[in-house]
């Protein structure tokens, strides 16, 4: 599924986004895409009057799916994009974008494998065009399956209230550190060999393994993973910090609704 807001409002068009390979951006209707940008501190806060969505489905898998649950991604993504830029006020603290931040992403000098193994609930993220049927309670469990390779089993509610999930394999790429990682899906197009360049990069992990930080090399992805759905204040505080801290945007992660804890989509840097 592909969304594009589209605005009549002039000042749009310097907050307009590229998420990744989300591709939610904001154009004037008079034409052209417009150019990607990061928030700028002082920057005219947008309106969202004229606001309208267009949905066009594209080949993906997940996205054969029926009318009910289109429209409810389409809502939920259209919300997602509006809070992206809301969050653009120039009250808004100005955290470091992804191309402003040198090189590719650090992983952790050294990850013990089977205590990250286990589940573990998404409460932030880049948005990816893979999860997005995923309304709610997204997971991810690991197993071990030898010293090179970790079983992936990912799930989530779906926006029409069933449930969605996948298999695949982690291939450690970096065993000095362990914490790179190529994962791979059978049944994902140029994703399906267990072999392949880091992809899955850890690069946080709390000291009681209590929660993680994980991306690509390139930042296009990153993910907030916690042992439990819900965490406190303080909790959201230090996420913040370390998303920051490792060169991402964060505006540009969104929540990620789990049964226990938040059951709203904003971008991170707002919560």
């Amino acid at each position: 599924m592909w969304v594009r807001l589209r605005t009549i409002d002039s000042h749009s068009e310097r907050f307009a986004k590229r998420m990744g390979p989300l591709f939610i951006s904001v154009s004037n209707p008079s034409g052209g895409e417009a150019a990607s940008n990061s928030f700028r501190k002082g920057a005219a806060q947008p309106s969202l009057r004229g606001v309208r969505v267009t949905v066009n489905s594209i080949t993906g898998r997940g996205l054969d799916m029926g009318v009910s649950t289109m429209r409810g991604c389409a809502v939920g993504l259209a919300t997602a994009a509006a809070a992206v830029l809301l969050a653009a006020g120039p009250a808004q603290a100005e955290p470091m974008g992804q191309a402003e931040f040198p090189g590719a992403l650090a992983p952790v000098a050294g990850l013990d494998v089977e205590r990250y193994a286990g589940t573990w609930y998404q409460l932030a993220a880049v948005p990816q065009p893979f999860n997005l049927d995923c309304a709610r309670d997204t997971r991810a469990t690991y197993g071990v399956r030898d010293s090179a390779n970790v079983s992936v089993s990912n799930s989530c509610t779906t926006w029409a209230g069933g449930t969605s999930g996948i298999e695949g394999n982690a291939r450690v790429n970096d065993p000095v550190t362990n914490a790179q990682l190529h994962v791979s899906f059978p049944s994902v197009p140029f994703q399906s060999g267990p072999e392949g360049p880091t992809n899955y990069v850890v690069t946080y992990i709390a000291d009681d393994y209590s929660w993680a930080l994980v991306g690509d090399p390139a930042r296009t992805s990153g993910f907030v993973l916690s042992r439990t759905p819900a965490v406190d204040d303080s909790g959201w505080t230090q996420i913040r910090q370390v998303v920051e801290s490792r060169g991402y945007n964060s505006c540009l992660l969104l929540t990620s609704p789990t049964t226990g804890g938040r059951d709203n989509i904003q971008p991170l840097c707002t919560v």
